[in-house]
């Protein structure tokens, strides 16, 4: 098959299945920065979401999406390190110029990967998940400030998890740009400006998670 067997397929599959990473990272950083802003309001949008049916079915193709940009990366990882190496996947037009993320993808996907699940864990299975079994009621599962206030007053998960968006900054401001090279954003004038948009964009998805232990490192406290 030709997306499975040619490398241009494997990094098309790659970009693609990494867009829904990046949605999924871009809509819950504008989600969770409410938090600060609106406590209120950020419980109203937990409540929204709950175990609606399109809450649901949408958080499902995001996952899907993950799930095989995921297990595809670990796939081509394999497959490079038996053919030449340890080397990234990515385009390497000159090997001086490779940046560190690109040639430590796979190490910053790990943590990224690992973190995120003790993440769902966290959130994703005590709210969503719990109502959507009747694990728990709807008031508790819904209370996205109290679950957010009990995790991240813990300084020390605080400090880890800004540590886990590090790893995950750099991942993001190689793999955006190389995705859109990949789909054909790659000439000497379009190349410079999709990097710099990348690591914009990138930067300020970070930083509106990171704004969160931050705020509590700091010793703010959410007011419902």
């Amino acid at each position: 098959m030709w997306l499975i067997d040619s490398s241009i397929g494997r990094k098309l599959i790659m970009s693609i299945s990494g867009v829904f990473l990046v949605l999924f990272l871009l809509f819950h950083s504008l989600m969770n920065i409410v938090v600060i802003i609106s406590p209120v309001g950020y419980n109203k949008i937990c409540e929204f979401l709950g175990a609606n049916w399109y809450a649901v079915v949408g958080s499902g193709v995001l996952a899907a999406g993950f799930v095989i940009h995921i297990l595809y990366a670990l796939y081509l990882s394999f497959l490079n390190l038996k053919a030449r190496g340890n080397k990234s996947y990515a385009i390497k037009n000159n090997q001086k110029s490779v940046e560190w993320a690109s040639q430590n993808m796979l190490v910053l996907g790990a943590i990224v990967i690992g973190f995120l699940i003790l993440h769902l864990f966290n959130f994703w299975y005590k709210m969503q998940y719990a109502e959507l079994t009747g694990a728990a009621d709807s008031t508790t599962a819904a209370n996205g400030v109290y679950w957010v206030s009990k995790l991240f007053s813990n300084p020390v998960y605080s400090i880890i998890y800004l540590v886990w968006l590090s790893a995950l900054w750099f991942h993001l401001t190689h793999g955006v740009w190389s995705a859109l090279q990949t789909l054909g954003i790659n000439n000497k004038t379009w190349l410079p400006r999709v990097k710099l948009i990348s690591n914009i964009i990138s930067t300020l998805v970070i930083l509106m998670f990171m704004s969160i232990p931050i705020y509590f490192i700091l010793g703010f406290q959410p007011q419902v």
